[in-house]
């Protein structure tokens, strides 16, 4: 076979690419059944690991608690399976490989729920997904959640899958960076981004001079949020695609010499790491506003001046209540401008790279009730993950059935 002129080539390539940028065109959440109170979690939680006699332990374990901005939390585990389990409340235990066979299961279950609501809005059947985009910190299978998605939710065998793994709080937001990729660079795709967390990995027994430990049993809970992404949608279906959110463009920031202060490895009994819980909320206010102005500056002459931040709606994961109120602070934002953020990490608390999907959701509804105050257009989703990397993503916000008319205009030049 001869090779093929080079116009005739380039021809092909366009005709594989969208006509229009990426879009959010559904949103689904899920969490496990079981809902703890975080004022009864203390008491819940040292009775279940055997450590009620650390009284003075619990005691601070309750003002952490207090402090975190979380009132409530959806957990896959319950006293019942750490009775059954009680090498998980040894760190010096080998409970590895039992902590994997429980995510080996409960995590696809835990994705598939959340998906299958995203497709069922969506409103088109789940064989039309063409991309599958998963990720996740629970677990290290091969083959994967991916793999297993495939025949809950009735997919195509044909769907091209990419299986992340490992990247923190900032893995939702790079799932969704590389969906867009993938939905502008293949025409026609549909793209499921699943992102689903159980965090078994890192219960343990609580442990006298280890305050780190107190805020990871205080902060994380479990959750999936699944998202479809595609451009040009269709009008021409029964259900016709109605697109929420544009994707605008996406970044990706590695803060200097911050190496060690987000780190996470499989260890014989679960996780270890470090998470810097004092100092990684001054370096993101030490940096945030340049990562976004570093974000914003290809799109200045189309937003306008990216440093009225209040302008703006925003989507921040919220890592912790003390990384949102120096986010609030460093921007100067008005206080409502994070009431998703914070109402998502009290609900819920830190779902590590789900949270973002679980805050969309939230300034979706609230767009849709008149709850965002001054119906801003244009938003910016911002989370933060080992690295530390701060990952960036501006989204415009969709007219109803259809798309913003005023950002489509602005970007094409029309």
């Amino acid at each position: 076979m001869g090779s093929a002129p080079a116009n005739v080539t380039r021809e092909i390539w366009r005709t594989q690419r969208g006509d229009g940028p990426a879009a959010v065109l559904a949103i689904g959440t899920a969490n496990p059944a079981n809902c703890v109170l975080q004022d009864e979690f203390p008491d819940l939680f040292f009775r279940a690991t055997k450590c009620e006699h650390l009284v003075s332990l619990k005691e601070k374990f309750k003002r952490v608690c207090q402090r975190l901005g979380v009132a409530k939390r959806h957990l896959h585990y319950t006293e019942e399976l750490l009775s059954a389990h009680p090498e998980f409340l040894d760190p010096n235990s080998p409970s590895l490989d039992a902590r994997l066979d429980i995510v080996k299961t409960a995590v696809p279950e835990l994705a598939a729920a959340a998906s299958r609501k995203a497709i069922a809005e969506w409103g088109r059947p789940a064989t039309d997904i063409t991309h599958l985009v998963v990720t996740t910190n629970s677990g290290a299978h091969i083959p994967g959640v991916d793999f297993q998605l495939v025949p809950l939710l009735g997919l195509r065998p044909t769907v091209r899958r990419s299986m992340l793994y490992l990247n923190g709080c900032f893995a939702g937001a790079g799932a969704l960076r590389l969906a867009k990729d993938l939905a502008e660079n293949n025409r026609g795709a549909r793209v499921l981004v699943v992102c689903a967390e159980i965090n078994v990995l890192l219960v343990t027994r609580p442990e006298e001079e280890c305050f780190q430990m107190l805020v990871k049993q205080g902060l994380f809970g479990d959750g999936a949020g699944a998202v479809i992404v595609g451009a040009d949608p269709t009008t021409t279906n029964t259900a016709a695609e109605r697109p929420l959110f544009e994707i605008v463009s996406t970044a990706q920031a590695i803060i200097p010499e911050s190496e060690d202060f987000i780190t996470m490895h499989l260890t014989k009994s679960g996780y270890g790491g470090n998470i810097s819980v004092r100092q990684i909320p001054v370096l993101i206010g030490d940096n945030i506003e340049r990562c976004l102005l570093d974000a914003l500056e290809p799109l200045g002459d189309i937003i306008g001046d990216a440093a009225e931040w209040n302008d703006l709606f925003w989507d921040v994961h919220p890592g912790s209540l003390a990384i949102l109120d120096k986010v609030e602070a460093v921007l100067q934002l008005k206080h409502e401008k994070l009431a998703a953020s914070r109402r998502v990490l009290s609900e819920y608390g830190n779902m590590m790279g789900v949270t973002v999907i679980f805050v969309l959701d939230e300034l979706r509804r609230r767009m849709e009730k008149g709850e965002e105050v001054g119906a801003p257009e244009w938003g910016v989703m911002v989370a933060f993950g080992p690295g530390l990397t701060v990952e960036t993503m501006v989204l415009c916000r969709c007219v109803a059935q259809g798309t913003s008319a005023m950002a489509e205009e602005k970007l094409t030049g029309a």
